[in-house]
Order: structure tokens, then sequence, then C-alpha cells
């Protein structure tokens, strides 16, 4: 073998890029996941006043500090200029890199060709009460240093990286223990305030953060000023449409709920969380026949993994069988239901409401008197 070949067949070296303020809660927990896989860690500092900086202290020496001026790109921009190794991985200090996929990185940074540029790894986001993920996206997680990729965005920022990829398995989990509901709003309000002209996607994720505060009219606003640009990628329009019906149901308007549940159509081909809403809304309204068309619909799609969009992963597994359960069981077809919840149970097997149902299923099944009855 060439020294060429010796070359291209080294491990590649990693530093890790991390920004944070105040993380004494979780950034022990979040480096010691990471730390046997990179072989440096940047840690820039926005002006914690607790214990973060010393706890980091064990696991690096490189810590600068940055003044904080409401723009997240700037910050990590700063962190990437730190980093020395041929690739930069990224996390927050709330993030958690387990087991499998920690073996899966450092299998990927044996092998891995210099050639790509821009690997992506799924980020789950959210977690149900039985440890599966409820909700994953795609992110650009570990880029090629020399490519000098930049972070775009003062909040909700993203890695403008374009270059030779690879989608991989490893998956990043989000593990949050608290959050700053107001950090990101206030963000957008100050820029508001001086007049800047928000892009479509400032649109999108200011409507976002009026949403999860349940200014629903002033989120709807926004949305639809997004979806009025005609711009952004279709994943947004998706999302965006999901909002505008969640908004809707809130308000009780369930004309322009259903109307944005339809529209999310245009984008893609419908998905197991929409085709799961309308199968919600004739449940609701005793329209069983067709709650069970939209929920049949919904086990039969499944996300391409490769998605960059929001995957509701409970709508795509447990959620339609459980809710099929309850609509054929209305119908008085217990041997139907029965199935349906044992197609469940597969996913969520202690759920209390699957032990319910085959309680209840199997009484009715064998002819015997229920505790319902």
């Amino acid at each position: 073998m060439s020294e060429f070949d010796k070359e291209s067949h080294s491990p590649i070296t990693i530093s890790l890029c991390m920004i944070v303020k105040n993380e004494e809660a979780t950034i022990e927990r979040c480096l010691r996941s990471i730390e046997q896989s990179v072989d440096e860690i940047i840690i820039v500092d926005t002006g914690s006043t607790d214990k973060t900086k010393e706890l980091v202290r064990q696991f690096t020496n490189n810590i600068y500090d940055f003044e904080w001026i409401d723009d997240f790109s700037a910050a990590r921009n700063y962190a990437f200029s730190k980093a020395t190794q041929e690739y930069i991985l990224w996390l927050d200090a709330d993030d958690v890199i387990f087991d499998q996929d920690r073996q899966k990185l450092l299998a990927l940074k044996a092998t891995l060709s210099r050639e790509v540029e821009v690997i992506t790894m799924l980020y789950y986001l959210s977690f149900d009460p039985n440890g599966n993920v409820a909700y994953q996206i795609r992110r650009e997680r570990l880029v090629k240093r020399e490519k000098n990729y930049q972070w775009i965005g003062a909040v909700h920022e993203f890695l403008d990286a374009k270059g030779t990829q690879l989608d991989t398995g490893i998956a990043v989990a989000h593990k949050p223990l608290k959050h700053d509901s107001d950090r990101n709003l206030k963000i957008y309000e100050r820029r508001q305030l001086k007049g800047e002209e928000f892009s479509p996607r400032d649109l999108y994720y200011y409507a976002n953060e009026l949403r999860e505060h349940n200014l629903y009219n002033r989120a709807i606003e926004c949305y639809q000023k997004f979806l009025e640009t005609k711009q952004g990628a279709p994943e947004e329009k998706i999302a965006a449409c999901a909002s505008l019906a969640d908004c809707y149901y809130l308000l009780h308007d369930e004309e322009n709920e259903l109307k944005y549940i339809y529209q999310s159509f245009q984008y893609s081909n419908p998905r197991s969380e929409f085709c799961c809403r309308l199968g919600f809304n004739h449940l609701n309204n005793n329209r069983i026949r067709q709650a069970i068309f939209w929920y049949t619909l919904a086990t039969h799609l499944k996300t391409a993994n490769s998605s960059w969009g929001l995957v509701n992963n409970q709508c795509e597994t447990w959620l339609p069988h459980l809710q099929l359960c309850v609509c054929y069981s209305r119908l008085g077809d217990y041997k139907l239901a029965y199935e349906h919840n044992e197609k469940a149970a597969k996913f969520i097997p202690d759920n209390p409401m699957v032990h319910h149902n085959r309680k209840l299923l199997q009484s009715k099944l064998n002819n015997e008197p229920s505790e319902s009855d």
C-alpha cells in the first residue's frame, strides 16, 4: 500500500464545536457521551454564570468567551473558526450520543472517505413514555473544516453546507432538562422593533415561536405570510400546514383546520400524520367508516429515513392502530379491534391503554361481561 493509500484510509480527525451558556445541568452528560469519539473539543461560552466552565475543564482547556449579540450563527461561526481538525462536529449542551450511535460514529470515523464533505445524521427531538422516538428530523452534523461552511440566521440558524454528502443512520438525541421558552421569541421581537424585514425562513420560525407561546392568531398570520411567499423548502411548507391545522383546531375552527390538512397534500404525497388528523376529525364526528379509511391509509405510509422534514413516528407506528381499535370497537367488530390493538402493542407494549383494550376486547370475544358493561 502506498503512502497515499495509507493516508486516504487513515481515520479522519474530528473537532467538536459547541456554544454554551449556563449549561451545568447537562454539559457533563453531553461531553461524556462524545469525548472518546472526537480528537478535539472546542467550547464557546456566551456568558455563563454557573459552573459550566468548571465542568467543561474536565474535558478540554479550549474554552473561549464570546459576547452574546442575539445571534446564534455568529457564536457558532466563531466556534468553528477555532477548530483545527479535519472535520467539525457540532452539538448542543442538552444533546446526547447513545452507545449504539457512538459505535456507529467511531466506525464512520475509521472508514470515511475524505471526498465526503457533509455528513448528515438523524436528530431525535423527543421520546414517548416508552422510550420510543416520537419526532425526528435530519441535520447536517459533521462537515469538512477546509470547506469553511458558515452558519446563517440569528435564531433557528442553519449550516449552509453544500458538497459531497453522506446520509447516515447515526443519531443524536435531544434530551433537555429545561427550556428557555422566551429567549427566541424575544430575539425575534427585538429584531422586529428594529424594523428588520423577515425572510421566509424567519417568518416560519417566528410563527413557530408564537404558536409555542399560545399566540395562535399571530402565529396563523405569520404562517400564512410564509406560505404566501411560495418560498422555503417543501418540508417547511408541510410543517406550516400542520401548525396551522393545530392553531385552528385549538381555536375551534374546523373549516380552516381541514383546509390546511388538505393543503399539505399540495407539497407531497399524504403523510401519515395528516391521515391521522383526518381520521381523528371523522372519529370525533362519529363518521367511523371515513375515520377507518384515513387511519388505515396512515398504517401504509412511511416517511423515507432520508427525509429532512419533521417525522412523527407515532403516526407511523402505534397511533393509527390504536385508533383503528377504537373505530372497530364502535362498529362491534371486536376481532379486528383486537388485532389492531395487538399491532399497537408491538410498539408500546407497556402502554396502559393497550392493556385496558386487551382486557376489554378479550371479554367481548369470549362473550364475558366486562367492567364497563
